[in-house]
């Protein structure tokens, strides 16, 4: 019968799922204790700041424990289940980050051979043996003896550990002044936590030779009158977290770093409705998803193509202007967890068929929250489809690091005048907004001017493109 020990417990730790992310919100549970799981099989689903993820466990062998409830938002490289691999082939050890600079020999020896892996980022040995609680800053020297060398002289002294704390850990003690080597841990195998940090910069505790200053701390009381006059029958609250904080945050720094210009055409879109019916009985468009918003952004690739200086971004710290050779189309889409904008990679090669199947592709998962992250980085230019709420048009908000987003309105019948005479006609309203640092007057007037007589004349596509 096999015994469960330390060394047959592998710990699967939250991944970095997105570019430079922090933390991430456990939304759901797919295992529970006792469960068997293997390579490759989903255990949990996680919402980052920029997109809802699932998380696939790289070990075979039996869930020993759940270390946070749904819901629970957790720091990049913590552990967050726990598997017992003994009743199967023992996978390769988890992979640990690049380990610190090697201590001198005699700090090795004042610490067990090995330790076991703790945080992402601070390389450690895989060992049976269990890491010594920390008591304190100072490391035990070995005895006199090892302390001399072979001149007689003393030997160095040993190199201080460096604590242990994870990386929002000690953003928040540099953030603070805090030295870490001087703050006492209260976290498991001797991690310096959050509470720590802001214990030591307290001006003094009840332990320190002035008691008299303990008092000191009473200003922190004065947030207690708005929660009290916050009245729950009346207001609900919301906490702002995940995909909608990430995205306030990138407007903010969107409409406040790139001066925007928004310019608006009304254009007969008559012609543009008849094709998409035409399309939709063509049998090379058979099971794709065929709409306005397909032919809309075809229309702007052309667009592109014949202005290409609109696909670019600003690059502040180098002061230049930054050319794209491709187009990584942005769709903006409402979901449930707030507004995401995922992007079709290099469309400006995909035929319309093709240009079809990457957007029905990307509605479709954008509906089912499972985007990834990398399908919402890297976008050059951007479509918002206001319309389909009924809206006329809109000034949209450049996407952070793109140059133009498009917006367009509810397509309506209208009266129109048309070769002369007033008639009833599909019409709709284009807004584009450009960052004017690098798109000009002119040069978005172009822009929107072409994807206008494109809407107007669909047939240009054909010899435009």
């Amino acid at each position: 019968m096999t015994t469960m020990t330390e060394a047959s417990v592998r710990e699967f730790k939250m991944p970095d799922v997105g570019e430079g992310l922090t933390e991430a919100e456990i939304l759901k549970w797919y295992v529970q204790v006792g469960d068997t799981v293997t390579d490759g099989q989903v255990v949990c689903e996680v919402e980052t700041a920029k997109a809802a993820v699932e998380l696939p466990i790289p070990y075979d062998g039996v869930v020993r424990e759940l270390r946070f409830a749904e819901g629970t938002t957790v720091d990049v490289g913590t552990a967050i289940i726990a598997v017992d691999v003994s009743g199967g082939a023992a996978p390769e050890p988890t992979p640990a980050a690049p380990a610190e600079p090697a201590p001198a020999p005699a700090a090795e020896e004042a610490e067990p051979q090995g330790r076991t892996p703790v945080l992402v980022g601070y390389g450690v040995a895989v060992s049976s043996t269990k890491r010594r609680p920390r008591k304190g800053p100072e490391v035990p020297v070995a005895a006199a003896p090892a302390e001399l060398n072979g001149h007689g002289a003393a030997a160095p002294a040993p190199v201080k550990e460096r604590p242990l704390a994870k990386p929002p850990v000690r953003k928040l003690a540099k953030d603070l002044g805090v030295d870490l080597a001087r703050v006492t841990p209260s976290g498991p195998d001797g991690i310096i936590t959050r509470e720590d940090v802001h214990a030591a910069v307290a001006p003094a505790e009840p332990v320190v030779e002035a008691p008299v200053e303990a008092p000191a701390p009473a200003p922190a009381a004065a947030p207690a009158p708005a929660v009290a006059g916050y009245d729950s029958a009346r207001e609900t609250r919301i906490p702002v977290k995940g995909v909608r904080k990430a995205t306030a945050q990138a407007m903010i720094g969107s409409a406040f770093t790139a001066p925007h210009v928004t310019e608006f055409v009304t254009v007969d879109v008559t012609r543009t409705m008849k094709l998409v019916e035409e399309l939709k009985q063509d049998k090379e468009f058979q099971g794709l998803r065929v709409n306005p918003l397909l032919l809309i952004a075809k229309a702007l690739l052309v667009a592109i193509k014949r202005n290409p200086e609109v696909n670019a971004s600003w690059d502040e710290a180098a002061q230049e202007i930054v050319l794209k050779h491709y187009v990584n189309l942005g769709i903006a889409a409402a979901t449930p967890r707030g507004l995401i904008v995922p992007n079709i990679k290099d469309a400006q090669d995909k035929t319309l068929p093709q240009l079809s199947a990457a957007l029905g592709e990307l509605v479709s998962t954008a509906r089912e929250g499972k985007t990834s992250p990398a399908a919402m980085q890297g976008g050059t230019v951007t479509i918002t489809n206001v319309g389909v709420f009924g809206v006329d048009t809109g000034t949209p908000i450049l996407n952070p690091g793109e140059s133009a987003i498009l917006a367009v309105g509810a397509i309506k019948l209208q009266p129109w005048v048309h070769k002369g005479k007033v008639k009833p006609r599909q019409v709709t309203t284009l807004a584009l907004s450009f960052d004017h640092r690098l798109v000009d007057g002119e040069l978005g007037s172009k822009v929107l001017a072409d994807v206008a007589a494109i809407l107007e004349q669909p047939k240009r596509l054909l010899s435009w493109a």
